[in-house]
């Protein structure tokens, strides 16, 4: 965890994972996406970003336009999106129909984040009908993409319909060098996955930001950071949930057909397999409002962030939802304006 404090904030969007609870159902899962996106709207986060994931049954998101499109029906202003799409997984057409169609239903709200990895394992990926050198081609990939939306097609006589000149905005994410590289190369904005993925971030968002070339889209540098938020009343409540959430980690990375006891958990968590899994949470912010505040500031500062998206990552929707009302209280958010955008 970080300690620490710098003056600089600055804007709060939130990563939802759809996360299945024990002894919940996928519904069950999906009705606290909406809770969620309702409360971090009355409480002015930017955005909320969905991210894709297939054959993890801790995880709702698989279909991620389509859980958006239900979100925003149940919202009003706030934007919302992919954290992200993994772009080789689909037919950019498909993507550019998807998107083109949530922003012809929601204007003015809708963020599109790509990113190249599978979302899930290598038998998944086969199910997916994936050709595992599809990711070769995701600068290209993009490209293809960001035509459709800006009317720019570069298939001749082909078109997104709806998407043709919607202009969804893109967001590269990513976890390595790469990422940053081909953000810069485009002038997009580049969201980095240190919530799980840690070690190249100042790596990462230093390449990003001396080789980034301004574009339509962007003119300056736009770095979002990921990092895990557990706000709690107590410092001791917050400690108590960091270390449910770090159980749930062993049964969402290495169950996948079944869950893991509290005492399995704990002997992986010992073990250095266990330790690897520790060591992905290392940007955490947990404690009571003022003590993540500060954690929040410091990582800033640590990471160069234009924006920190977060993860509350409490291991009960009920607490997930305390958790984004006390951190926006502490960052002193205020309600977003219906209609607002970037």
């Amino acid at each position: 965890m970080l300690f620490g404090a710098c003056m600089t904030r600055v804007p709060l969007s939130i990563l939802d994972l759809a996360l299945i609870g024990r002894d919940q159902t996928a519904q069950d899962a999906l009705a606290g996406t909406v809770a969620l996106a309702q409360r971090a709207e009355e409480h002015g986060y930017r955005r909320v970003w969905y991210a894709e994931h297939h054959n993890m049954s801790t995880i709702a998101s698989s279909a991620t336009s389509v859980l958006i499109a239900h979100v925003a029906a149940h919202t009003r202003s706030i934007r919302l999106g992919a954290g992200g799409i993994m772009l080789p997984n689909h037919s950019p057409l498909t993507i550019a129909e998807q998107f083109g169609t949530l922003e012809s239903l929601h204007p003015g709200r809708i963020d599109l984040g790509l990113g190249r990895a599978p979302g899930s394992d290598q038998n998944t990926m086969r199910a997916l009908r994936r050709d595992p050198r599809s990711s070769d081609s995701f600068p290209q990939d993009v490209l293809e993409l960001q035509g459709y939306l800006r009317d720019e097609t570069r298939i001749p006589g082909v078109n997104a319909i709806p998407g043709r000149g919607t202009d969804v905005p893109l967001y590269i994410l990513g976890s390595s060098l790469f990422g940053a590289q081909l953000a810069a190369m485009l002038g997009l904005p580049y969201a980095f996955a240190s919530h799980f993925a840690p070690q190249a971030l100042e790596q990462a968002v230093a390449l990003y930001r001396t080789e980034f070339r301004p574009s339509e889209q962007l003119q300056e540098p736009h770095v979002i950071a990921g990092v895990n938020v557990i706000a709690a009343d107590s410092d001791e409540d917050a400690a108590e949930q960091h270390l449910r959430v770090r159980r749930a980690r062993v049964s969402l990375f290495l169950g996948r057909e079944r869950r893991f006891t509290d005492e399995e958990a704990d002997a992986v968590l010992a073990s250095p397999q266990g330790r690897q899994i520790a060591e992905m949470m290392r940007y955490s912010a947990v404690g009571e409002p003022p003590t993540v505040r500060d954690q929040l500031l410091d990582f800033r500062a640590h990471a160069d962030a234009d924006e920190l998206i977060v993860v509350h990552a409490s291991p009960t929707l009920e607490a997930r939802l305390r958790s984004v009302a006390l951190l926006a209280e502490a960052w002193d958010l205020a309600p977003a304006t219906i209609g607002s955008s970037d």
